[in-house]
């Protein structure tokens, strides 16, 4: 006999799903973390090496890897490790749409 599971179905967002008010913020800063985090376990770094070349301390790389503590993490930020990461962004700035709600920030990586 197979058990039914109920669930929810996801808006596509961890923290909208949860009903946190920044939700579009922190998703798009979650997903500069994860592209970070992923880099240096591509070049296989160490926290300190990491660190390093971030010019920050590995206790700021232990928070990013936590994600408990994304809302301390500026964009400018995140930005600026992932050019000391040889990675190049680009950002595009858009009039809303008229059936949208209000504005939104989305990260492509």
């Amino acid at each position: 006999m197979t058990k039914k599971i109920d669930y929810t179905e996801s808006y596509g967002n961890v923290f909208a799903d949860l009903g946190l008010e920044n939700a579009e913020e922190l998703h798009a800063k979650s997903k500069l973390a994860v592209q970070i985090l992923r880099i240096i376990k591509k070049r296989k770094l160490t926290q300190i090496k990491a660190a390093k070349i971030l010019a920050t301390n590995q206790s700021q790389l232990s928070l990013l890897r936590s994600g408990d503590c994304l809302e301390r993490f500026t964009f400018d930020r995140l930005m600026s490790w992932l050019t000391k990461l040889d990675q190049n962004i680009t950002v595009t700035v858009k009039r809303k749409s008229r059936n949208q709600e209000s504005a939104a920030i989305h990260v492509a990586v």
